[in-house]
């Protein structure tokens, strides 16, 4: 399953001892860990892990330094001190028929906020490492409000920042698996820029894995764009994890013209993507049937 890490107890504890449940991801924003510069609080991680633990399953952590509505859950110190230019710039949030509100990105590019996020991760490891099943890094997709970035964002910058990062991560993590999510990446469609080869390439160079924030079958953005390298690379990537969210069950399947099923979601993350882990929302109907239906 996955789930925010702020409704673990409402959402996902209560599956947890489904016997065809391995584990949960859960989502933590870099501000919860992070209270003031150098004062990090795992309290409630150590938590959620230590339940996961209790019923022998496996915990993954998605360190979030993006959001899609605001606020912005980074450490304050980002925002105030000067040499972080701000410390996060703001995302266009235009799914939909109706732009939601503005969500916002940390600032990566930005050597100052790339060191404190890596400084982040090494802490982390420090206290999880061989704990938890793994660790991943949020989706590549970003959509820059230019008119408002005031921190120099370019895509050639944001682009090594994100796997610089991800190479961070595996060089400390030692023993968890470290997982990159890659869907999209900004100022290039269909890898027009070559960035989506690039990072498949430094996936497997690294030994990182990669996965993605949506499982949505034939679905032809995705098609032109991660999904196709995905299938290019099967079984030449380390862990391979899709993520099934709530948005997902509202689309409808380009082969059947119905919302897609279950066996329709497994079916191709195992055999077009080649994927090794499935993270379903807590929402999932079938979670909410009997067990293994």
């Amino acid at each position: 399953m996955y789930t925010s890490i702020g409704e673990f107890d409402a959402n996902a504890k209560p599956l947890l001892g489904r016997p065809d449940i391995e584990g949960v991801q859960v989502v933590v924003p870099w501000g919860m860990l992070e209270k003031e510069k150098n004062h990090y609080d795992f309290s409630a991680v150590d938590r959620v892990v230590s339940q996961v633990e209790s019923q022998h399953k496996k915990v993954f952590l998605q360190i979030q330094d993006r959001f899609f509505e605001p606020p912005a859950r980074v450490p304050g110190y980002l925002l105030t001190d000067p040499k972080y230019a701000g410390g996060v710039t703001p995302q266009l949030n235009d799914d939909g028929p109706v732009p939601g509100p503005p969500g916002s990105v940390a600032a990566q590019w930005n050597k100052n906020v790339q060191n404190r996020f890596q400084h982040l991760l090494k802490a982390l490891a420090q206290r999880f490492d061989g704990r938890v099943a793994g660790v991943n890094l949020p989706e590549s997709s970003v959509s820059i409000d230019t008119g408002k970035d005031k921190t120099h964002f370019t895509c050639d910058a944001y682009f090594n920042a994100e796997l610089e990062n991800a190479a961070y991560a595996k060089k400390v993590f030692k023993t968890s698996t470290v997982v990159q999510y890659i869907n999209f990446w900004p100022c290039g469609w269909g890898d027009d820029n070559g960035y989506m080869k690039r990072s498949f390439e430094f996936a497997k160079k690294h030994g990182v894995g990669i996965g993605g924030p949506d499982l949505l079958p034939y679905n032809k953005p995705h098609m032109n764009n991660a999904y196709r390298f995905f299938n290019q690379y099967r079984g030449q990537l380390g862990t391979v994890a899709m993520a099934v969210q709530e948005p997902d069950f509202e689309y409808t399947s380009p082969v059947t013209g119905k919302p897609y099923t279950r066996q329709e979601f497994v079916d191709f993350a195992n055999d077009y993507l080649g994927a090794d882990i499935i993270f379903w929302a807590t929402s999932s109907p079938w979670l909410h049937q009997g067990a293994g239906k």
